[in-house]
């Protein structure tokens, strides 16, 4: 039993740095916040919003203001084509993400929130988007 531990502990740390390998590196003139922000911003899209998100994230509380650039980018996709109760559904789902994690102290949770919220909106613009290129 020991010795599996032991083998499962390298598999997974290398899968760890597999992983963060191939992250891109956060393409903001700094790691300062604005610069971040302006990054977002500047995405052409919704899913290059994201990635930039992911690859500048702080890990921290600061993040919940990168998630909401993404959550606005994202939006600009799909929420003047929501109905009201398309509307209701959509803030229930972000409301989800704020309770997820509300007892929890630390600001990492406040990263997980934010990045909860931005997966939300991303996949209602990648579904606003693709419903929108079936109608072409």
């Amino acid at each position: 039993m020991f010795s599996r531990s032991c083998l499962a502990i390298p598999a997974v740390l290398f899968a760890l740095g597999a992983a963060q390998a191939a992250t891109e590196e956060c393409p903001a003139k700094s790691t300062d916040m604005d610069d971040i922000i302006a990054a977002l911003k500047a995405a052409p899209s919704c899913n290059r919003a994201m990635t930039i998100f992911e690859a500048c994230e702080y890990g921290a509380s600061g993040d919940v203001q990168f998630g909401t650039t993404v959550e606005r980018k994202c939006e600009a996709d799909f929420l003047s084509g929501l109905g009201a109760s398309q509307k209701k559904v959509y803030a229930s789902q972000l409301n989800r993400c704020d309770a997820k994690y509300r007892n929890e102290s630390g600001t990492m949770y406040r990263s997980f929130t934010a990045f909860c919220r931005a997966e939300v909106s991303q996949r209602y613009s990648q579904k606003a988007l693709k419903a929108g290129s079936k109608a072409r």
